[in-house]
């Protein structure tokens, strides 16, 4: 169930003990059925629901944080930013980064945090050695492509081109990186000498996946390299598909989703998800079982 803000107010978790999902959409998330696989799984007394949060509405959710009921949030867009004034405190990255995706209440005190860097990592650490010291090429340049700076910084990765419609805005900075802007014209120049190709946009996402953010002649440059992308509703995007036919290693976001959760997860209640429960179920929904 979603539910309004005002919808919470007159639920019966004004006396539940209850974690939220807060975006706008949110209907779409999948955070609610992964976080109560976990909460069902080790038998904790509490639930895992999702509030569409109007812009108007943060001062009225910041009081609903209050409620003893209230133990923490995942955060999806347009919040990560919004919500960083909300808390008490916020984890050194996430500062960083500028955006949390988790909120941590500790007794009467809010802690934030932003788990994506660790989530999108976890598909990667076993490519480490082929990435690191090499250039990525990450399509997009929205709420997701600090935390991927950040990720591909402790990855070893020497150089990102980040490509955007608009590659005249401000750069995203990093003096420990070399990092440029390019357009969808001038991508193709950088992809030899790189390693890894993530798509950081929501094109080819559910129901738009027949959409894509390149030309499908330019995916032959894809061959023996990594495509990641951050989707995971389809599974395999046409993105990805194109990537797999010219003989690229494919990582979908389903991982990355699951572990980013995971890490939320660990942070409220000291436990690991059931992994392999989650994925199960994940899949199913999603129609690949």
């Amino acid at each position: 169930m979603v539910y309004s803000l005002n919808d919470l107010k007159n639920s019966e978790l004004t006396e539940t003990r209850h974690y939220l999902v807060v975006g706008n959409p949110v209907g779409h998330s999948l955070s609610p059925l992964m976080h109560q696989t976990a909460l069902d799984y080790y038998r904790l007394d509490a639930v895992y629901a999702a509030l569409e949060l109007q812009p108007n509405e943060i001062a009225g959710f910041a009081a609903w944080c209050n409620l003893d009921s209230f133990l923490g949030c995942n955060i999806t867009l347009p919040y990560k930013e919004l919500l960083l004034s909300l808390v008490d405190t916020v984890q050194d990255s996430a500062m960083e980064i500028g955006a949390i995706n988790t909120i941590v209440k500790n007794e009467n005190t809010l802690a934030g945090y932003n788990t994506d860097i660790y989530g999108f990592l976890a598909p990667l650490i076993d490519l480490q050695n082929v990435i690191e010291g090499g250039r990525a090429i990450v399509f997009g340049t929205g709420g997701a492509s600090k935390a991927i700076k950040a990720a591909l910084r402790q990855l070893g990765v020497l150089e990102i081109i980040f490509v955007s419609r608009n590659p005249s805005v401000k750069a995203i900075t990093d003096d420990s990186l070399h990092i440029q802007m390019a357009d969808y014209s001038q991508w193709q120049w950088y992809a030899e000498d790189a390693e890894l190709f993530v798509n950081a946009t929501p094109v080819g996402m559910y129901p738009n996946t027949k959409d894509l953010f390149i030309n499908e002649d330019d995916a032959q440059l894809f061959a023996n390299k990594i495509c990641y992308d951050l989707i995971y509703n389809p599974i395999m995007t046409t993105f990805l598909k194109l990537a797999d036919r010219a003989g690229a290693v494919v990582i979908n976001g389903l991982e990355m989703f699951i572990q980013q959760g995971n890490r939320s997860f660990e942070l409220w209640t000291n436990k690991s998800f059931p992994v392999k429960e989650i994925e199960k179920k994940l899949l199913e929904k999603l129609g690949h079982l």
